[in-house]
């Protein structure tokens, strides 16, 4: 009996009918979806990281392009989750709008959807309601499992109708992720969230994440003894080996690729031992990695230290150790919006991932293509032994792993350097007793670099015996197979093909030589790599074969469907033949060529006929280039008319706080306390989570009163400014940085000769919050308190002396209660021109000032500057245009300001002038309005010293296509809507 029906049969003491077949089985090598043995390779995105979700299409069509097969996401619970009992999955949200998207371009999902999902998220993905919960998190807590059963109640449901054969394309779920301490309070919380998946409907099977190959979790079923096993039927776990980018900015050579799998040391810490009785799955492999506040900027450093030799040599080694599941951590990473961040990261969160956060194909994203559509192309990768060791001779430099498929005998030969770190040059001879004979064959490596070699393969109606060009894909075309291979420009290289018959050879380009042995009936090939060769094989009792041998860039020119392969363009999106035409969709960044190979006679490109005509080659050329992007003029925010307003009225005495909730007698469960006696002033107890919170207390005035000792949380770079009766007395930095950031902080400001008078005074404070420290090694530090924790005043020997303080708070307008629900909580913090609506498009700003950006000065507190502008994106073209501040080649200014970033009433980032990196902030369109009027609102906070003021600001184009998806602007609620009152 299956787990749903037991469930079933449980709840209602009758038997129900039986639930579909499961289309998702594995054995130890691989998943079998349908019986078949299947190599997944996929890559993670983030749809919270993209908040127009028209665009969602768009990355997932460029990861299906990029060789992809699956896309993995995780889900982020506060994301959805405002206040306890609230969810959202509407707009921005939409979990079920994207996954049919998903299942619309053909990609399997794995879902990740928490409780705890990392992710540099603030609190991990934890709602902000959930830091006041005592019960500890990731654990059997009661009460903390009835918050998670409330979040699983919401989002199991929808995965569920999305799993593969029931409505979608799910074929593994994550129940938890970097659960690292194994006790039997967790072992008892792991088995809750496996039976709760099981008892809404997940039926797929079911992994956590190690958080690095330790053997934690193993599965149940596993021979290995572990004295906390876990309940799900995978073990997976994450791995970013490679180096790291050094503080010049340039990529470190980094550790060599580790074999965790058939190559690995064994044991329960490395090795196939890890799970035995599972395949090997990775479910985070390092595709690049977070950039940190006060850094240099390294996200292009990233991408290239985990770029083209990385992916070749590392991402190999994981596919000849048997690592059937792989999932590249990030595919495309997005941007960190809002008050989205944990305390680690900034508003970027690239990655330097294959897809940057413009949405760019980086060229990285070529070669991730060409390893794909290998993969895609060789069905027996998907179960793979150890074969007998091979010979090299010529070089000790290198080494070479031998695989075989136990049913088909196909090998895979992966030539990597010895260690794989090495960057050398090294030219050797491979000898193998292949499925054919035993055979010899030159090859070469240069630099940082490795090859995915196959023989002894059925090559569609072919039969190739070895090469030493890599196979990058095969189509087959009526009559006619069609293969095609690379190498390294300039490199040699040299394939045998079986035939019964000497078959007749034709070099249609390039310069071949062919031989035939009649005695093994072996067709050789020999070549150098340089362009695109074309030769046809007929005859010798086989079907015509097309084979197509290139240099690298040329491979990496091809897109493949299903029977067809089409080159030229930057990218092709969709493939349809209609009858003899060949419908195509994709983009052009310059004039580019087309030429296909299918079973059609005429193309539409973009639902514009194009004129064609035919190549020896038997393919289809394009008589015309396909049509550049027109250019893209900018308007010049620096010559437009700005509205400008002081906005921290809160410092004023006669501010009337009276709407604000009293400070000091709510429950604290924060990780860090304030000195007995004193009040409880965490922002969170009071219902602000996020952003900007502001605090007024109000004393009476002491001749002792000369110092203020303020004790605050405020996560990375995070700030407080604190005024005495409207006047600023001090500014406190936390600082950024790995491995971990400052996240609180204590600052003694010298008080002012007023506070000593007699009277009222107003201490006002302004915390500018940046993100909740995430709860990786499961100790509540989700916790730590954000806000004010404690203000002590001293007198002139620093002894301090008790003087009652009334405190009030004020986040963001509502707290818990969101006023703008489309945009969500993670929009808004508490700055007065936020609670106020001044960030919206149609807030009526015709009183304020009117100037110059150029001309604006340093204010003490947070000013605001608004202005218009139009932007005329051609249609059918695709761009993403970005905001710039200042000179975007220097990470750091000496100036010590910081800039939220609202365009058309989002917040799409925060500029810290002077701890940086990031100056330069894309905005999806959906967000920016492409083909009308936008707003732009600038809310900048200083100390008001010279040369603490805004620089210069631009629009930039960062991305520019012709092509692209259908983009509608996202809907969200207007100022008169929020605010109809006023």
């Amino acid at each position: 009996m299956s787990v749903i029906a037991a469930l079933l049969l449980a709840s209602t003491g009758t038997a129900q009918a039986a639930p579909p077949p499961q289309r998702v089985t594995f054995d130890r090598y691989s998943l079998r979806i349908d019986g078949k043995p299947t190599l997944i390779w996929s890559s993670e995105f983030h749809p919270f990281r993209l908040p127009s979700p028209d665009l969602w299409r768009d990355i997932l069509q460029k990861m299906k392009a990029s060789g992809f097969n699956t896309v993995a996401i995780y889900i982020d619970w506060g994301f959805h989750s405002p206040k306890k009992g609230v969810y959202d999955f509407s707009g921005i949200r939409d979990i079920d709008r994207l996954l049919t998207m998903a299942q619309e371009e053909g990609l399997y999902v794995i879902t990740r959807a928490g409780p705890y999902v990392n992710a540099e998220l603030s609190r991990g993905g934890f709602p902000g309601w959930l830091v006041n919960q005592p019960g500890k998190a990731r654990t059997d807590d009661p009460e903390y499992l009835a918050a998670v059963d409330e979040w699983l109640s919401h989002i199991n449901p929808i995965i569920a109708k999305h799993q593969l054969g029931r409505g979608g394309t799910i074929i593994l779920h994550q129940i938890e992720n970097e659960l690292a301490l194994t006790t039997p309070s967790q072992s008892r919380y792991m088995q809750h969230l496996y039976d709760k998946a099981r008892a809404d409907g997940i039926t797929v099977p079911m992994f956590h994440n190690d958080q690095g190959r330790n053997g934690y979790w193993v599965p149940k079923s596993s021979d290995v003894s572990l004295t906390v096993p876990g309940p799900q039927e995978l073990y997976a776990f994450d791995g970013y080996p490679g180096g790291v980018c050094g503080v010049d900015n340039k990529p470190t050579k980094g550790a060599p690729a580790p074999d965790w799998g058939l190559y690995g040391p064994g044991g329960a810490k490395g090795g196939a031992s890890a799970s035995p009785k599972t395949p090997g799955f990775l479910a985070e492999f390092g595709g690049g990695w977070f950039d940190y506040w006060g850094s240099n900027g390294m996200y292009p450093c990233n991408a290239i230290q985990r770029g083209s030799g990385y992916q070749r040599v590392f991402y190999g080694t994981n596919i000849a150790n048997g690592i059937a599941i792989q999932s590249i951590y990030m595919g495309y990473g997005g941007t960190s919006w809002g008050w989205l961040p944990a305390p680690v990261v900034y508003t970027s969160y690239d990655y330097g991932s294959a897809i940057d956060e413009a949405r760019n194909l980086r060229p990285k994203a070529l070669e991730l293509k060409q390893i794909g559509q290998f993969l895609a192309a060789v069905p027996d990768l998907a179960r793979l032994e150890k074969a007998p060791p091979v010979t090299i001779a010529g070089s000790d430099a290198v080494q070479v792993y031998h695989d075989r498929n136990p049913d088909t005998d196909m090998r895979l030969l992966f030539v990597a350097p010895k260690p794989s770190n090495a960057t050398g040059d090294a030219r050797f001879t491979i000898t193998a007793d292949l499925p054919d004979g035993r055979y010899s064959f030159a090859s070469e490596l240069h630099g940082r670099d490795a090859k995915l070699l196959v023989a002894g393969l059925n090559l569609e109606r072919q039969r190739l015996v070895y090469a030493s060009s890599e196979l990058q894909t095969t189509i087959r075309r009526g009559t006619e197979d069609v293969a095609l291979f690379y190498g390294r420009a300039g490199e040699p290289g040299e394939m045998v093909l079986r035939y019964a018959s000497a078959p007749k050879v034709t070099v249609i380009e390039g310069q071949v030589a062919s031989s035939f042995d009649p005695a093994k009936g072996d067709l050789r090939l020999t070549y150098v790599h340089q362009g695109l060769a074309r030769v046809r094989i007929e005859g010798g009792a086989r079907p015509p074969l097309l084979l197509l041998i290139g240099d690298v860039a040329a491979g990496q020119s091809f897109f493949r469907q299903d029977g067809l392969l089409e080159r030229g363009p930057a990218l092709v999106r969709h493939a349809v033949v209609r009858g003899s035409t060949l419908d195509l969709t994709g983009d052009t960044d310059t004039a580019a060529p087309l030429e296909v190979w299918g079973p059609v006679r005429s193309i539409r490109w973009n639902g514009q006929a194009v004129p064609v005509t035919r190549s020896a080659s038997r393919s289809l050329i394009a008589k015309r280039p396909l049509p550049a992007p027109e250019s893209l003029t900018l308007p010049d925010l620096m010559a437009a008319t700005w509205r400008y307003a002081e906005g921290s009225p809160e410092t004023r005495p006669d501010f009337d706080d009276s709407g604000w909730t009293v400070a000091g007698s709510a429950r604290n469960v924060a990780t860090v306390r304030p000195p007995t006696g004193q009040p409880n002033l965490g922002a969170d107890a009071y219902g602000f989570h996020d952003g900007d919170v502001w605090y007024r207390g109000r004393f009476q005035g002491s001749a002792q009163a000369k110092t203020a000792t303020i004790h605050h949380g405020a996560g990375g770079a995070g700030m407080l400014q604190l005024f005495l009766d409207g006047k600023l007395i001090g500014q406190h930095e936390l600082a950024g940085g790995l491995p971990r950031p400052i996240t609180t902080g204590v600052a003694e400001f010298a008080l002012p000769p007023e506070a000593q008078t007699p009277g009222e005074h107003v201490l006002a404070a302004m915390v500018r919050v940046n993100g909740h420290n995430w709860d990786l090694d499961v100790d509540d530090a989700h916790k730590e308190p954000r806000g004010l924790i404690s203000v002590s005043l001293a007198d002139a020997s620093g002894d301090s002396f008790a003087v009652p303080i009334a405190w009030k708070i004020q986040g963001r307008a509502g707290g818990e209660d969101l006023r703008d629900v489309a945009r969500g909580p993670s929009n808004n913090g508490g700055l007065y021109g936020e609670r106020m609506g001044w960030t919206l498009p149609d807030f009526a700003d015709g009183a304020w000032s009117s100037m110059k950006l150029a001309d604006a000065t340093p204010y003490m507190g947070t000013s605001w500057y608004r202005t218009t502008f139009d932007l005329s994106v051609p249609k059918n073209e695709d761009a993403t245009i970005g905001l710039q501040i200042g000179d975007a080649k220097t990470p750091r200014s000496p100036g010590r300001y910081r800039v939220l970033i609202f365009v058309n009433g989002w917040n799409m980032g925060q500029f810290v002038a002077n701890v940086g990196p990031q100056r330069v902030f894309p905005i999806p369109e959906g967000i920016l309005h492409h083909r009308g009027r936008n707003t732009l609102a600038l809310a900048v906070t200083s100390d008001g010293a010279p040369g603490n003021g805004i620089e210069p600001v631009r629009l930039v184009t960062l991305h520019h296509a012709r092509g692209g998806v259908s983009v509608t602007d996202v809907a969200v609620p207007t100022y008169r809507d929020l605010y109809p009152s006023h």
